[in-house]
C-alpha cells in the first residue's frame, strides 16, 4: 500500500467529509475521490458510504483507518530518526575501548557524548589497540580508543588525554621502601608484561622510558593490567601500569611508586578511519578538548 493513499484515507476519516478532507490535504476532491476508490480495490472492500452532508467509514474503513494512523506514525518517526543520522544526532556509534584506558577522561567523554547526543546508540566493545585499529581498517568499528603512537594509513586521531607511568611493586619488594624509584634500579628486574602484538606503540613507550639504558627483563606475559598486578602481588616481578588502571584496580599486595627524573607518560587517542562517512563520528570528535 502506498503511504500517499493512507494518508489521504487517514485525513478523510478524521474529518468525514471529502470537501474538508481535501481542502486539509490541498489537493482537488476528485483526486481524493480517486485515490480511496484506489485504496477500496486494493483492499477488496468498501471503505466508505457516503452520505448527505458527508461520509461514514464502514467495519472494514474503522480497521484501515486505524492501521493507517499506525503505519504513518510509523513512517514519520522513521523519518525523524533518519533525518537526524545524516545530521549526526541519531544512529549507532561502535565504539571500541583499550583495556588500558578505561575510566578518567575516557568515560568523561563518552558521558559528555551521551548527553550531547541522547538519540544515538553507543555500541561499546573491548580490545586492545592493535585490534582496535584492524577494526577501524575493516569497517567494524566507527571510532576506537587506542594508545599512540598509531600510523596505520588510513587511520586519524586526536590525543584525549595523558596519564603517567607507576611503577608497580610487590609489597615486600625492597624499592617499594622508596617513595620515587630511580629508574635505574630497575633495571634487570624481572618485569611482567603484555604481549607486544597488542598495541606495539605503546609497549615500546613503556619500555624506552622505564628502561632508558636498556636491560628490560621480560618475565613473563600476561592478557592485561589486571592481572600483571596479580602477577605483581604474587612477588618475583615489577610491572609498569598507567596511573588510571593501577588505582582503579587497587589489588592488596601491590605497591605503587612514582619514578624519579622525567614523568614517564602515556597517550589516550580517540581514532578513526579517514574515510569515515558516518556522521556520529563527527560529534564525537568534536567533543574532545
Amino acid at each position: 500500500m502506498e503511504l500517499r493513499r493512507l494518508r489521504y484515507f487517514a485525513a478523510l476519516a478524521e474529518e468525514l467529509h471529502f470537501t474538508r478532507a481535501a481542502a486539509r490535504l490541498r489537493i482537488a476532491q476528485p483526486a481524493l475521490s480517486q485515490q480511496v476508490g484506489a485504496l477500496e480495490r486494493e483492499v477488496g472492500a468498501r471503505l466508505v458510504e457516503r452520505r448527505r452532508g458527508g461520509c461514514a467509514l464502514t467495519p472494514v474503513g474503522v480497521i484501515v483507518a486505524a492501521e493507517a494512523a499506525a503505519l504513518l506514525a510509523q513512517a514519520a518517526a522513521a523519518e525523524q530518526r533518519i533525518a537526524a543520522a545524516v545530521l549526526g544526532q541519531g544512529g549507532r556509534l561502535r565504539l571500541a575501548y583499550t583495556r588500558s584506558a578505561r575510566g578518567g577522561c575516557v568515560d568523561e567523554l563518552i558521558e559528555r557524548f551521551r548527553a550531547a547526543h541522547p538519540n544515538v546508540e553507543v555500541v561499546p566493545e573491548t580490545g586492545w589497540t592493535a585490534p582496535n585499529v584492524a577494526g577501524l581498517l575493516a569497517g567494524r568499528y566507527d571510532a576506537a580508543f587506542v594508545r599512540p603512537p598509531v600510523d596505520d594509513p588510513g587511520i586519524r586521531w586526536v590525543r584525549v588525554g595523558t596519564e603517567e607511568l607507576l611503577i608497580a611493586l610487590p609489597a615486600g619488594h625492597p624499592l617499594a621502601a622508596r617513595r620515587r624509584v630511580p629508574r635505574e634500579l630497575l633495571r634487570g628486574e624481572p618485569a611482567v608484561m603484555w604481549p607486544r602484538d597488542n598495541g606495539p606503540g605503546m609497549h615500546d613507550r613503556i619500555v624506552a622510558q622505564i628502561w632508558p639504558t636498556g636491560k628490560f627483563t621480560l618475565a613473563r606475559h600476561e592478557p592485561d593490567d589486571e592481572q600483571l598486578l596479580r602477577a605483581v602481588a604474587a612477588g618475583g616481578v615489577v610491572a609498569a601500569v598507567p596511573e588510571g588502571r593501577a588505582r582503579a584496580l587497587r589489588l592488596p599486595g601491590v605497591v605503587l611508586r612514582r619514578c624519579t627524573g622525567p614523568t614517564p607518560t602515556v597517550d589516550i587517542g580517540l581514532a578513526w578511519a579517514e574515510n569515515t562517512t558516518n556522521p556520529v563520528v563527527r560529534g564525537l570528535i568534536g567533543l574532545v578538548p
